[in-house]
Protein backbone atom coordinates (compact mmCIF):
# COMPACT_ATOMS: atom_id res chain seq x y z
CA UNK A 1 0.00 0.00 0.00
CA UNK A 2 2.83 2.37 0.84
CA UNK A 3 4.57 1.68 -2.48
CA UNK A 4 1.35 2.39 -4.37
CA UNK A 5 0.89 5.76 -2.68
CA UNK A 6 4.56 6.65 -3.28
CA UNK A 7 4.29 5.91 -7.00
CA UNK A 8 1.09 7.98 -7.20
CA UNK A 9 2.83 10.91 -5.50
CA UNK A 10 5.74 10.67 -7.94
CA UNK A 11 3.39 10.73 -10.93
CA UNK A 12 1.59 13.75 -9.51
CA UNK A 13 4.90 15.57 -8.99
CA UNK A 14 6.00 14.77 -12.54
CA UNK A 15 2.72 16.07 -13.93
CA UNK A 16 3.11 19.33 -12.01
CA UNK A 17 6.73 19.77 -13.14
CA UNK A 18 5.85 19.12 -16.76
CA UNK A 19 2.81 21.38 -16.71
CA UNK A 20 4.69 24.44 -17.96
CA UNK A 21 6.38 22.57 -20.79
CA UNK A 22 3.10 20.95 -21.82
CA UNK A 23 1.40 24.33 -21.89
CA UNK A 24 4.11 25.70 -24.17
CA UNK A 25 3.82 22.70 -26.45
CA UNK A 26 0.07 23.17 -26.62
CA UNK A 27 0.57 26.82 -27.55
CA UNK A 28 2.87 25.77 -30.37
CA UNK A 29 0.33 23.26 -31.68
CA UNK A 30 -2.43 25.83 -31.51
CA UNK A 31 -0.32 28.06 -33.73
CA UNK A 32 -0.09 25.34 -36.33
CA UNK A 33 3.40 24.13 -35.46
CA UNK A 34 4.33 20.45 -35.19
CA UNK A 35 5.21 19.27 -31.71
CA UNK A 36 8.83 19.99 -30.79
CA UNK A 37 9.26 22.83 -33.29
CA UNK A 38 10.93 25.98 -32.01
CA UNK A 39 8.93 29.11 -32.75
CA UNK A 40 11.77 31.61 -32.67
CA UNK A 41 12.93 32.62 -36.13
CA UNK A 42 16.45 33.26 -37.28
CA UNK A 43 17.83 30.22 -35.48
CA UNK A 44 19.63 27.28 -37.00
CA UNK A 45 17.31 25.02 -38.92
CA UNK A 46 14.82 27.83 -39.59
CA UNK A 47 15.17 29.00 -43.17
CA UNK A 48 12.52 31.70 -42.93
CA UNK A 49 14.93 34.20 -41.36
CA UNK A 50 14.30 36.35 -38.31
CA UNK A 51 10.86 37.84 -37.84
CA UNK A 52 11.91 39.90 -34.84
CA UNK A 53 14.84 42.19 -34.05
CA UNK A 54 18.33 41.29 -35.22
CA UNK A 55 20.65 41.85 -32.29
CA UNK A 56 24.43 41.65 -32.39
CA UNK A 57 26.24 41.38 -29.05
CA UNK A 58 29.90 42.23 -29.37
CA UNK A 59 32.63 40.26 -27.63
CA UNK A 60 36.27 41.26 -27.29
CA UNK A 61 39.16 39.98 -25.22
CA UNK A 62 38.78 40.83 -21.54
CA UNK A 63 35.05 41.65 -21.49
CA UNK A 64 33.10 41.25 -18.23
CA UNK A 65 30.93 38.13 -18.37
CA UNK A 66 27.58 39.48 -17.17
CA UNK A 67 27.74 42.56 -19.40
CA UNK A 68 26.67 40.67 -22.55
CA UNK A 69 25.13 37.52 -21.08
CA UNK A 70 22.65 39.28 -18.77
CA UNK A 71 21.06 41.24 -21.64
CA UNK A 72 21.17 38.20 -23.92
CA UNK A 73 19.10 36.23 -21.40
CA UNK A 74 16.41 38.91 -21.72
CA UNK A 75 16.62 39.84 -25.40
CA UNK A 76 16.78 36.28 -26.70
CA UNK A 77 13.28 35.72 -25.24
CA UNK A 78 11.68 38.34 -27.51
CA UNK A 79 9.40 36.88 -30.21
CA UNK A 80 11.38 36.03 -33.34
CA UNK A 81 14.57 37.64 -32.04
CA UNK A 82 17.87 36.72 -33.69
CA UNK A 83 20.54 37.29 -31.03
CA UNK A 84 24.11 36.55 -32.08
CA UNK A 85 27.46 36.88 -30.36
CA UNK A 86 29.86 38.64 -32.74
CA UNK A 87 33.55 39.46 -32.62
CA UNK A 88 36.47 40.39 -34.82
CA UNK A 89 36.93 36.68 -35.44
CA UNK A 90 34.75 33.63 -34.79
CA UNK A 91 35.49 31.43 -31.82
CA UNK A 92 35.90 31.60 -28.04
CA UNK A 93 36.61 34.98 -26.46
CA UNK A 94 38.00 35.15 -22.92
CA UNK A 95 36.52 37.25 -20.12
CA UNK A 96 38.45 39.64 -17.88
CA UNK A 97 39.11 36.95 -15.26
CA UNK A 98 40.45 34.54 -17.86
CA UNK A 99 38.40 31.73 -16.30
CA UNK A 100 35.56 31.74 -18.82
CA UNK A 101 35.10 32.07 -22.55
CA UNK A 102 32.03 32.78 -24.66
CA UNK A 103 31.84 31.73 -28.30
CA UNK A 104 31.38 34.32 -31.03
CA UNK A 105 29.31 32.69 -33.78
CA UNK A 106 29.97 35.36 -36.40
CA UNK A 107 32.85 37.65 -37.28
CA UNK A 108 32.28 41.30 -38.07
CA UNK A 109 32.69 40.48 -41.76
CA UNK A 110 29.94 37.87 -41.54
CA UNK A 111 27.50 40.12 -39.69
CA UNK A 112 24.73 41.66 -41.74
CA UNK A 113 22.54 44.64 -40.95
CA UNK A 114 21.53 44.82 -37.28
CA UNK A 115 18.64 46.43 -35.45
CA UNK A 116 20.62 46.52 -32.21
CA UNK A 117 24.31 46.45 -31.34
CA UNK A 118 25.37 45.92 -27.74
CA UNK A 119 28.91 46.63 -26.55
CA UNK A 120 29.92 45.20 -23.16
CA UNK A 121 32.44 46.67 -20.80
CA UNK A 122 35.70 45.24 -19.54
CA UNK A 123 38.56 45.86 -17.17
CA UNK A 124 41.19 48.47 -18.01
CA UNK A 125 43.15 46.15 -20.28
CA UNK A 126 40.18 45.02 -22.33
CA UNK A 127 38.51 48.44 -22.55
CA UNK A 128 41.66 50.27 -23.63
CA UNK A 129 42.48 47.61 -26.24
CA UNK A 130 38.93 47.81 -27.64
CA UNK A 131 39.07 51.62 -27.77
CA UNK A 132 42.28 51.38 -29.78
CA UNK A 133 41.17 48.56 -32.11
CA UNK A 134 40.37 49.93 -35.60
CA UNK A 135 38.39 46.81 -36.53
CA UNK A 136 36.03 47.29 -33.58
CA UNK A 137 35.63 51.03 -34.09
CA UNK A 138 35.07 50.73 -37.84
CA UNK A 139 32.48 47.99 -37.35
CA UNK A 140 30.59 50.05 -34.77
CA UNK A 141 30.51 53.11 -37.03
CA UNK A 142 29.20 51.09 -39.97
CA UNK A 143 26.61 49.22 -37.90
CA UNK A 144 25.44 52.42 -36.17
CA UNK A 145 24.32 53.90 -39.50
CA UNK A 146 21.60 51.23 -39.75
CA UNK A 147 20.76 50.29 -36.16
CA UNK A 148 17.55 51.19 -34.42
CA UNK A 149 19.48 51.27 -31.16
CA UNK A 150 23.19 51.25 -30.37
CA UNK A 151 23.77 50.21 -26.78
CA UNK A 152 26.47 49.58 -24.22
CA UNK A 153 26.95 48.20 -20.74
CA UNK A 154 29.49 49.47 -18.19
CA UNK A 155 32.69 50.76 -19.86
CA UNK A 156 31.30 49.76 -23.22
CA UNK A 157 30.19 53.40 -23.37
CA UNK A 158 33.87 54.38 -23.56
CA UNK A 159 34.23 52.17 -26.63
CA UNK A 160 31.22 53.90 -28.18
CA UNK A 161 32.86 57.21 -27.30
CA UNK A 162 36.09 56.17 -29.01
CA UNK A 163 34.04 55.38 -32.11
CA UNK A 164 32.49 58.85 -31.95
CA UNK A 165 28.97 57.55 -31.35
CA UNK A 166 28.02 59.12 -28.02
CA UNK A 167 25.70 62.11 -27.90
CA UNK A 168 25.62 64.58 -25.02
CA UNK A 169 24.42 62.36 -22.15
CA UNK A 170 25.52 58.86 -21.09
CA UNK A 171 26.28 56.63 -18.17
CA UNK A 172 29.07 54.17 -17.52
CA UNK A 173 30.77 52.32 -14.66
CA UNK A 174 30.88 54.64 -11.65
CA UNK A 175 34.67 54.70 -11.44
CA UNK A 176 34.91 55.78 -15.10
CA UNK A 177 32.56 58.76 -14.96
CA UNK A 178 35.32 61.41 -14.79
CA UNK A 179 37.13 59.84 -17.74
CA UNK A 180 33.88 59.71 -19.74
CA UNK A 181 33.22 63.41 -19.23
CA UNK A 182 36.80 64.61 -19.69
CA UNK A 183 37.56 62.53 -22.76
CA UNK A 184 34.33 62.67 -24.73
CA UNK A 185 32.67 65.87 -23.52
CA UNK A 186 29.65 63.87 -22.36
CA UNK A 187 27.54 64.66 -19.33
CA UNK A 188 27.60 61.67 -16.98
CA UNK A 189 24.14 60.74 -15.70
CA UNK A 190 24.13 58.52 -12.56
CA UNK A 191 21.24 56.31 -13.64
CA UNK A 192 20.96 52.58 -14.33
CA UNK A 193 20.52 53.36 -18.03
CA UNK A 194 20.37 56.52 -20.10
CA UNK A 195 18.82 57.02 -23.53
CA UNK A 196 20.15 59.76 -25.80
CA UNK A 197 18.45 59.43 -29.16
CA UNK A 198 19.08 55.91 -30.40
CA UNK A 199 22.09 55.42 -28.12
CA UNK A 200 21.32 53.70 -24.81
CA UNK A 201 24.08 53.29 -22.26
CA UNK A 202 23.86 51.26 -19.07
CA UNK A 203 25.84 51.66 -15.85
CA UNK A 204 28.07 48.92 -14.49
CA UNK A 205 27.67 45.20 -15.18
CA UNK A 206 24.28 44.23 -13.67
CA UNK A 207 22.68 47.45 -14.94
CA UNK A 208 22.75 45.86 -18.40
CA UNK A 209 19.81 43.68 -17.36
CA UNK A 210 17.75 46.75 -16.43
CA UNK A 211 18.66 48.36 -19.75
CA UNK A 212 17.74 45.23 -21.69
CA UNK A 213 14.25 45.10 -20.16
CA UNK A 214 13.75 48.74 -21.17
CA UNK A 215 15.10 47.94 -24.64
CA UNK A 216 12.74 44.96 -24.87
CA UNK A 217 9.81 47.34 -24.44
CA UNK A 218 11.14 49.62 -27.18
CA UNK A 219 11.58 46.69 -29.56
CA UNK A 220 8.17 45.16 -28.80
CA UNK A 221 5.81 46.66 -26.22
CA UNK A 222 5.57 47.10 -22.47
CA UNK A 223 3.45 44.01 -21.92
CA UNK A 224 5.98 41.80 -23.68
CA UNK A 225 8.84 43.34 -21.75
CA UNK A 226 7.01 42.78 -18.48
CA UNK A 227 6.32 39.17 -19.45
CA UNK A 228 9.97 38.55 -20.31
CA UNK A 229 11.04 40.07 -17.00
CA UNK A 230 8.71 37.64 -15.26
CA UNK A 231 9.85 34.75 -17.45
CA UNK A 232 13.44 35.19 -16.28
CA UNK A 233 12.21 36.10 -12.77
CA UNK A 234 14.21 39.31 -12.64
CA UNK A 235 13.20 40.63 -9.23
CA UNK A 236 16.48 41.62 -7.57
CA UNK A 237 16.51 41.74 -3.79
CA UNK A 238 20.20 41.69 -2.82
CA UNK A 239 21.18 40.94 0.78
CA UNK A 240 23.01 44.26 1.11
CA UNK A 241 22.12 47.79 0.10
CA UNK A 242 25.60 48.60 -1.17
CA UNK A 243 25.30 48.66 -4.95
CA UNK A 244 24.96 52.43 -5.39
CA UNK A 245 28.32 54.18 -5.69
CA UNK A 246 26.76 57.51 -4.74
CA UNK A 247 26.01 56.12 -1.28
CA UNK A 248 29.16 54.05 -0.79
CA UNK A 249 31.97 55.01 1.55
CA UNK A 250 35.47 55.72 0.19
CA UNK A 251 36.71 52.59 1.94
CA UNK A 252 34.10 50.39 0.25
CA UNK A 253 34.85 51.91 -3.15
CA UNK A 254 38.55 51.30 -2.67
CA UNK A 255 37.95 47.66 -1.73
CA UNK A 256 35.55 47.14 -4.64
CA UNK A 257 38.08 48.42 -7.18
CA UNK A 258 40.88 46.38 -5.60
CA UNK A 259 38.81 43.19 -5.77
CA UNK A 260 38.07 43.86 -9.43
CA UNK A 261 41.69 44.53 -10.27
CA UNK A 262 42.93 41.44 -8.44
CA UNK A 263 40.41 39.20 -10.23
CA UNK A 264 41.35 40.37 -13.71
CA UNK A 265 44.13 39.08 -15.91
Amino acid sequence: MTNSHTETDRKTTRRAALGGAMALAAAGLAAGLPAGTARAAGTKGNTAGPTGPRIGVMLYDGFSLLDPTGPVEVLSRLPGADVTMIAERRGPVRTDTGHTAVVADRSFAETGELDVVLVPGAGNRGTIAAMENPAILDFLRRAHRRTRFTTSVCTGSLVLGAAGLLGTRATTYWASKDYLEATFGVTYVPERYVRDGKVITAAGVSAGIDMSVYLAALLTDELTARAVQLAVEYDPQPPYDSGNAAEASPELKELALRLLAESQT
